[in-house]
């Protein structure tokens, strides 16, 4: 690590959240853990470290991802959640991927190809989301009935996506509707895993009787989605709406004692004193009011910095962002305290993933993959990385 700008991973605090995760939801056969982008932006990695935990699938968006996971863990059954083009149905099977299929022409191309061993397949039904998914039923029955008929084709599982927490909204209901529709003519009960469930809904939703998977994704990386109880009149306002829509049973609050395991860290890399009226950064939007102090740090937007962070932290204190972010720079002002080479916060301990979030007016999901993969992942159990 030649540039000491990094991201620190607690692994053992991800081991802990699974581990938190399963004892409290513990009525699933089956984890998935969705360790797509990067795993959240922690570095494949981790996957062992979830897997310790009680993880026992693991999910990602492509092909790409899938083999990546496998220098790391040969064993686990992965679910690709995107359809792979079939030309690669070799490197599918040489890396023992579980394939999506969406809908009867991705079918009827997958029955002609010459399958040499099993392959397990997940049927993607599009419950109101309008993205990825059968979303008739008599495609869908078709579907199952061609696949059946290939000795080397194994429906292994069934599943949706839910695009709302549902606590203040129908669609919840209306999706969940809709997936009792559209397998209304399958015995789900021959299908092994039937998998609905996200983060938000595990945690906000009784457990579906006919589902015994859940898809676990920005909790296992330490955030619970529990939501205050409302009191007072916004009480009297939610009551009267879930009664107007007629929206079913949801849960507001947990007792899930997650932690985040990603911290970002970089340098003072030089120091400098700007006399009132100059200016600094690009553009000279910003205009010293009084002599100050500036450090520059070696960590840009091409890292996945923003303005809108605001803040950093030197020795436990937080100091402004300044100026414009250059591509591999940023300019914070200091005082007399800092000193050369001083590690400086970008978020962890000090400054919260979650206040960074409110900061940027976006979400933890966006922080944690925009931190970009030439920002090197410093690992607490890997005894050979020094820092």
């Amino acid at each position: 690590m030649y540039r000491k700008t990094y991201v620190k991973i607690d692994n053992k605090v991800l081991t802990n959240n699974v581990k938190e995760i399963i004892s409290i939801y513990n009525n699933y056969k089956y984890y998935f853990g969705v360790v797509k982008g990067n795993a959240y932006g922690h570095g494949d990695y981790i996957v062992n470290d979830l897997i310790e935990g009680g993880i026992n699938y693991l999910a990602v968006s492509s092909l790409e991802e899938a083999i990546s996971i496998r220098k790391y863990n040969k064993e686990i059954s992965i679910l690709c959640l995107e359809p792979i083009d079939l030309e690669y149905i070799k490197d599918i099977q040489d890396n023992n991927v579980t394939i999506t299929i969406e809908n009867i022409d991705y079918v009827k191309e997958l029955i002609n190809k010459k399958l040499d061993k099993q392959l397990k397949v997940h049927l993607k039904l599009d419950t109101g989301m309008n993205r990825l998914g059968f979303n008739k039923k008599e495609e869908l029955n078709e579907s199952i009935n061609l696949l059946k008929e290939n000795k080397n084709i194994l429906i292994e599982g069934i599943y949706t996506h839910i695009a709302t927490s549902g606590i203040n909204d129908i669609y919840y209901d209306k999706q969940i509707s809709s997936f009792k529709y559209l397998t209304e003519d399958i015995n789900l009960k021959e299908i092994p895993i039937v998998h609905i469930g996200r983060s938000m809904t595990l945690v906000h939703h009784p457990k579906l009787e006919f589902a015994n998977g859940v898809r676990l994704g920005i909790c296992m990386y330490g955030f619970n989605n529990s939501i205050p109880t409302p009191t007072g009149l916004r009480k009297i306002k939610r009551d009267i709406n879930l009664k107007k829509l007629n929206i079913s049973e949801s849960i507001l609050t947990n007792n899930l004692n997650l932690k985040t395991a990603f911290s970002l860290y970089t340098e003072v890399m030089s120091l400098r004193n700007v006399k009132q009226g100059s200016f600094v950064g690009y553009g000279a939007n910003y205009i010293a009011k009084e002599d100050i102090i500036v450090a520059t740090l070696p960590i840009g937007y091409f890292d996945g910095m923003s303005k809108s962070m605001k803040y950093v932290s030197i020795n436990n204190k937080k100091y402004e962002i300044i100026g414009d972010i250059c591509m591999d720079m940023t300019i914070v002002k200091v005082d007399n305290t800092v000193k050369l080479h001083d590690k400086v916060e970008i978020f962890g301990n000090n400054i919260s993933i979650k206040e960074v979030s409110r900061n940027m007016n976006t979400n933890a999901y966006h922080i944690l993959t925009g931190i970009t993969t030439r920002v090197p992942r410093v690992y607490d159990n890997d005894i050979e990385i020094k820092y």
